[in-house]
């Protein structure tokens, strides 16, 4: 893959966008270096952007990062978005990988709708940092992980940070069932395709607020 590609901007990572441009202008100064922009736009994303797998919308439009900063919410897949368009504003190379999870960080409501615990297409980012790709992934906002007893999920630029192996009680929390690669640009159509056949019960919006409902259920648990 031509380093060029991932820092060209895309109808997904469009990162020309003015508020795309206003966002990173917040977090980063043109006296810090690339590993030190992309850790603050890493915990930017990650914690300004709420994590939200209710409100999907598989649209062109809605995968846009421009439409994640306007809704200030998202799940792993636009966040990861977000990330990389961020990343290639600052001219630092970043493209998207995904991968197949089993994810305990799901409610009651979502797994019926889903109808499996195995998450298809999790998505994080790469981002090309002193010679080398590393992964970071910005899903899950700090207020949610404190919901559920868990430490936010960290990204130093040097360590790759893709995903939560247990919760703060030593509990397996995530783990990798299946590596689908990296892409230079969001594969749309290739997530739909999988969805359609997996989620069928997914793919409208589903009512509520996610990080109060997941929050509700670990109480719960807590009492048993």
């Amino acid at each position: 893959m031509e380093m060029s590609i991932c820092l060209v901007a895309t109808p997904s990572l469009d990162w020309h966008h003015p508020i795309v441009g206003k966002f990173v202008a917040r977090y980063v100064g043109e006296d810090m270096s690339e590993l030190e922009k992309a850790v603050a736009l890493y915990h930017s994303v990650r914690d300004e952007i709420r994590y939200d797998p209710y409100r999907l919308d598989l649209s062109q439009e809605g995968m846009k990062a421009s439409t994640t900063l306007k809704n200030r919410y998202g799940w792993c897949v636009p966040k990861a978005v977000l990330l990389a368009a961020c990343c290639r504003a600052c001219n630092i190379p970043a493209r998207l990988g995904f991968g197949d999870v089993k994810n305990h960080m799901s409610t009651e409501r979502l797994r019926r709708q889903m109808q499996t615990d195995v998450f298809y297409w999790h998505g994080y980012t790469e981002i090309f940092l002193e010679g080398r790709w590393v992964k970071a992934t910005p899903a899950f906002n700090r207020s949610l992980c404190e919901k559920l007893g868990l430490e936010p999920l960290d990204f130093d630029g040097v360590h790759d940070s893709i995903f939560h192996s247990f919760d703060k009680a030593g509990n397996r929390f995530m783990e990798y069932l299946h590596q689908r690669g990296s892409f230079d640009d969001l594969p749309l159509a290739e997530i739909m395709t999988t969805f359609k056949y997996h989620y069928q019960g997914l793919l409208e919006t589903i009512n509520g607020d996610f990080e109060v409902e997941a929050a509700n259920e670990a109480r719960e648990d807590l009492k048993v």
